[in-house]
C-alpha cells in the first residue's frame, strides 16, 4: 500500500489531539485487525510514505515488522517502539499479526512538547524511549484500548506542555509560514512570505533549519506536492494543478515523480 496512491488510512483508527495540543500533534492512530484483515487479508504487506518532515512515533502493540527509512533498514522487534523524522521515503514491512499505535507530531511540535529539536533526528531511526519515558510506554502499552492509549499520552504531553517556557519564537514562526503559506494556495515564495508576516527571508530560512531541519523552499514544496497529490487523487478529472502555485499539469507531474520516485500513472485512481 502506497500513501496518499493508496488509502491507507482504511486501515487505521484515528483521533485528533485536545484543543491545547491541536497546533503540536497531527494525530493519533491504530492500526486495526477488522480493517486490515478486511482490506488486506492474512498476508504479509507493506505500508509505504513519502516525506514530510513530521516527526512520528511508532508504538508496538503486535507482531515484528522491518522499517526502510532512506537506505537504511531497522528490524523492529515486538517490544520496540521508535522515533523518526520522516524526511526520506519510510516504508514499513508488516506480518499479518501488525498492531501500530502512531503519534505523529507538526513540524516543531516535538520541541515544544518534549524539548527535541527535530533536526537531531534526521536520518535516524531511534528508540521511543529517549523522549517518553520507559515506563509510561509500557503503561500505555498495556492500556486496555485506543482511547485509554490516548488518554494517558495526552495527560502526559499537557503536562509537559505547562511545564515547558513559553513557545519561543522561531517556533511561532513556522507555525505562522506554513500557515499562511497553505491560505495562501501554495503560491507564495519565501520572500513574499517574509514580507506578509513583517520578517526576512534570512530569518525564515534560519528558523526552518533550527525547528524543522531543512529548508523553507524544501519544506514548502513537498507540502504542495503532498497537498497537490491527494487532491488529484481524490478528483483527477476536476484537478487544476496552477490553483496549488504549479505553473501547469507538466510542472505538476514532474513534481510527483521526484517526490515520489513513480508516475502519475502508478496511481490506481
Amino acid at each position: 500500500m502506497t500513501e496518499i496512491f493508496d488509502n491507507i488510512r482504511q486501515i487505521y483508527t484515528f483521533s485528533g489531539p485536545c484543543e491545547e495540543l491541536a497546533g503540536y500533534v497531527e494525530f493519533f492512530s491504530e492500526s486495526s485487525f477488522e480493517e486490515t484483515n478486511r482490506h488486506i487479508g492474512n498476508e504479509c504487506f507493506t505500508v509505504k510514505m513519502f516525506p514530510s518532515w513530521t516527526p512520528t512515533i511508532y508504538l508496538n502493540l503486535g507482531t515484528p515488522y522491518q522499517l526502510s527509512a532512506g537506505n537504511t533498514l531497522t528490524y523492529i522487534n515486538s517490544d520496540d517502539d521508535v522515533l523518526l523524522l520522516r524526511n526520506n521515503i519510510v516504508e514499513r514491512h508488516n506480518l499479518p499479526g501488525d498492531h501500530i499505535f502512531t503519534i505523529k507530531f507538526f513540524p516543531g511540535g516535538l520541541e515544544a512538547i518534549l524539548g527535541i529539536n527535530q533536526q537531531y533526528i534526521i536520518d535516524k531511526v531511534i528508540s521511543a524511549s529517549t523522549v517518553i519515558p520507559a515506563a509510561l510506554l509500557a503503561e500505555i502499552k498495556q492500556s486496555p484500548n485506543f482511547s485509554a492509549r490516548v488518554e494517558k499520552l495526552q495527560q502526559y504531553f499537557l503536562l509537559k506542555l505547562h511545564r515547558a517556557k513559553k513557545k519561543t519564537h522561531y517556533v511561532q514562526l513556522v507555525h505562522d509560514v506554513i500557515t499562511l503559506y497553505a491560505s495562501g494556495n501554495m503560491h507564495h515564495n519565501n520572500s513574499q512570505l517574509a514580507d506578509k508576516l513583517f520578517t526576512t527571508s534570512k530569518t525564515i530560512n534560519r528558523c526552518f533549519n533550527n525547528v524543522i531541519g531543512t529548508t523553507p523552499k524544501n519544506y514548502l514544496a513537498i507540502l504542495r506536492a503532498r497537498t497537490a497529490l491527494t487532491e488529484y487523487v481524490a478528483d483527477k478529472n476536476n484537478f487544476d494543478p496552477t490553483l496549488l502555485g504549479y505553473y501547469d499539469h507538466s510542472h505538476f507531474y514532474k513534481d510527483v515523480i521526484k517526490f515520489t520516485g513513480q508516475k502519475l500513472s502508478s496511481c490506481a485512481c
